[in-house]
Formats: C-alpha cells, sequence, structure tokens
C-alpha cells in the first residue's frame, strides 16, 4: 500500500478523505440499543466500544487501539432501518452528492457536519443505502482494513449499470494518483484500490438480464479467525445464521442487522 501515515519525526499524519477518495472508509451501524449491540460485537467479534465524540447515542467499536466501526443508537429516534452501512471516501461531500442525485439516486441525510467532516446517507437509483464521508478518517485507513473489515460487496440487479453509477459519484476510473481501480475479474466487477480489492459488485453472470427479485443492498464483509466459533456466538448471544460454510456465513444481530463473517485465510 502507498498511504503513507508517518511523518518524519515519527508522530501519526492526518489521513483524509483526500488520500484515499473514492474508496470504502468506514461502516457504522444503525441500532436501537447500544448495550444489546455491544453485548453481541463482543461476543461476536471481540469488539469493545467507546464513547464517541458525536453524542451519547453514538459509540466507537475498538479492535486493540483501531476503530474499526462506528455504532448509532438512532434506528427508532431518526426512524431508520437497522442496518451495516459503508462510506466512501469523497473530496466533497456536497459534489458527490449533487452527483448522486443528478444520476438518479436518492439523499436520505445530509450533507451535513459530523465533526471532523461532513456526511451524508443516500441511495443509488435502485435503493442500496451507502454513505460518504469528507474530511479526516476515523482510523488510519490500512490499520482499519487489517483490524477488521475485509471487504464489503453489492448485491444488485445489473453490476455494469451500478458500476457505471458509483463510478461517476465516487471518481472511479480517473486519471488522478490513487484513484480506485475498476475491473470485471471472475464474474464480478472489482473494485481496487492500490491493488487491493476493497468492494464487490455482482449480479449474476455477464449478459445475464437484470434479476427483479434481488433487493439490492451492501454486504459488510468483517475478517475473522474461526468462523464456527462466531456462528456459535452469534446463536447464544441471540442473533440468527442466514447461511454458513467453512470460510464464510452471513449473520444476523440481535437488532436484525445483516453482515457477513469471512475467515482471514480468504482475503
Amino acid at each position: 500500500m502507498n498511504h503513507d501515515t508517518t511523518r518524519p519525526n515519527g508522530t501519526a499524519e492526518v489521513v483524509s478523505s483526500h488520500s484515499v477518495f473514492g474508496a470504502p472508509c468506514w461502516v457504522s451501524l444503525t441500532s436501537r440499543d447500544l448495550d444489546v449491540a455491544e453485548e453481541f460485537y463482543r461476543a461476536v467479534l471481540g469488539w469493545r466500544l467507546r464513547p464517541a465524540k458525536l453524542g451519547d447515542r453514538f459509540r466507537m467499536a475498538m479492535v486493540d487501539d483501531t476503530p474499526v466501526a462506528g455504532i448509532a443508537a438512532v434506528a427508532s429516534m431518526w426512524q431508520m432501518a437497522v442496518t451495516w452501512t459503508p462510506y466512501f471516501a469523497v473530496p466533497s461531500a456536497d459534489e458527490a452528492a449533487a452527483r448522486a442525485q443528478e444520476r438518479g439516486g436518492t439523499a436520505a441525510v445530509g450533507p451535513i457536519s459530523f465533526p471532523p467532516g461532513r456526511a451524508a446517507l443516500l441511495a443509488d437509483r435502485d435503493g442500496a443505502t451507502f454513505g460518504i464521508w469528507e474530511g479526516e478518517l476515523f482510523s488510519d485507513w490500512e490499520k482499519w482494513r487489517t483490524a477488521s473489515p475485509t471487504f464489503i460487496r453489492l448485491h444488485t440487479r445489473d453490476a455494469f449499470d451500478a458500476a457505471i453509477f458509483y463510478g461517476e459519484v465516487l471518481d472511479w476510473a480517473n486519471e488522478r494518483s490513487g484513484c480506485c481501480e475498476v475491473r470485471y475479474e471472475g464474474g464480478e466487477v472489482v473494485l481496487r484500490s492500490d491493488g487491493d480489492i476493497v468492494a464487490r459488485i455482482e449480479s449474476g453472470a455477464l449478459g445475464a438480464a437484470p434479476d427483479p427479485t434481488i433487493r439490492p443492498h451492501w454486504q459488510i464483509h468483517f475478517a475473522v479467525e474461526d468462523v464456527s466459533a462466531c456462528v456459535r456466538a452469534a446463536e447464544l448471544h441471540g442473533g440468527s445464521v442466514l447461511s454458513k460454510g467453512s470460510e464464510e456465513a452471513v449473520l444476523r444481530d440481535t437488532d436484525g442487522a445483516q453482515f457477513t463473517v469471512t475467515s482471514r485465510r480468504e482475503r
């Protein structure tokens, strides 16, 4: 990776959305109850939660000393779905939100200021929800990706149409240094940043008609050492298992938010 986050004097350099623009930079859970969420994710993923600067309803999930996710108990208050949402780094949240709406997407929230940056919650033209973030990142980008999230995958009706939408909104595949690359690999549209896969978009076989039965959504994949242990912990702590294999399982937490645990061997 080429994102240098250390100054010559050895102090940490602030990494912003201008450094990794277009790439996933954060994931956030909209929940109803912080205590219930903390108990579940501590048991399943080994996280601990600490207070966040945004207020009493917000927590930062930690792996060792690395922030890996945000948890916000605002689903009931803001009448929002309980769900995991990926956020993409952008140089300007206002410009990216405007581009999304110009191309048939919608803005659910924002852009609004969330120190140390600006954020918006958007939906693409098929209804899949995603966020954008402008400003200082909550975590060192390389440490964040290594510590827990492995990648995100968009399940949608037409992968190529979706890739065009996101490419135009998030400025993928331009000529600027650090830009994300988009390719068709192994039956999926693959997004790479500095050579590493950071997102995938799938909709079925190449050339197949869009599947109207698919509910488009972004799925968060968390890297874990033992998939079976995560499955057992989820069941013991009030979650449910939607599908499971030796290297991957799709789970729901106690509130109904869906996510995937993937073996680190599959990274």
